[in-house]
């Protein structure tokens, strides 16, 4: 079924491995004929067949904001599915020369309890949830943070209707005048910097 979302886009998930990222940015894409899905894992198995880190994360992030980029400019959403522990990360992924985008970052709540046992069940461990701790950072944004609670099939549903109502809607604080603007090579130097350490 097709919505109609108000403007164009820039959407970030950012989340734990198996908190429904990947669920949530193609029901999005499912729903919405105006938007399109970046995931960052699937771009390194495609170039290196690797899981991250890749041998040249920076790449991977400089290929993702050329095709948000692109898309955007074709005025396709984007919906970008990577991890995004970290603050650096999540303002690249944000920040676009696109004119007149919207700017979203989801951020999803999940019990560590649930997070370990899906990791478990997916992977036979839980060594994933313990790696992303150590590089998991709370987000700085206020402005344009979305929490989508996803611990279980009903909270997801509840969390995608009020999101689907943010999207439609007119008025909302996520539109391009509310945002602060810190040059974009500033955030690709420090980026750089990050993936390289």
């Amino acid at each position: 079924m097709s919505h109609a979302v108000k403007g164009i886009w820039n959407i970030v998930l950012s989340g734990y491995p198996r908190s429904g990222k990947t669920l949530l940015a193609r029901k999005l894409v499912a729903d919405h004929p105006n938007m399109a899905r970046i995931n960052a894992d699937e771009i390194r198995q495609m170039l290196f067949n690797e899981t991250p880190p890749s041998r040249d994360e920076y790449l991977i992030f400089t290929l993702i904001a050329e095709t948000r980029d692109n898309l955007l400019n074709k005025e396709y959403s984007t919906v970008i599915d990577s991890t995004a522990p970290d603050n650096t990360t999540r303002e690249y992924l944000l920040t676009t020369p696109v004119k007149d985008v919207n700017q979203l970052l989801i951020v999803f709540t999940v019990d560590k309890q649930v997070l370990r046992q899906r990791s478990i069940e997916t992977f036979g461990n839980d060594s994933l949830i313990t790696a992303w701790d150590k590089r998991w950072q709370n987000p700085q944004r206020e402005c344009c943070v979305f929490k989508f609670n996803s611990n279980n099939p009903q909270e997801f549903e509840t969390s995608y209707v009020q999101l689907e109502e943010l999207l439609e809607s007119e008025t909302h604080p996520y539109r391009p005048e509310f945002r602060t603007f810190r040059p974009t090579q500033e955030i690709r130097k420090t980026l750089r910097k990050l993936l390289r350490t």
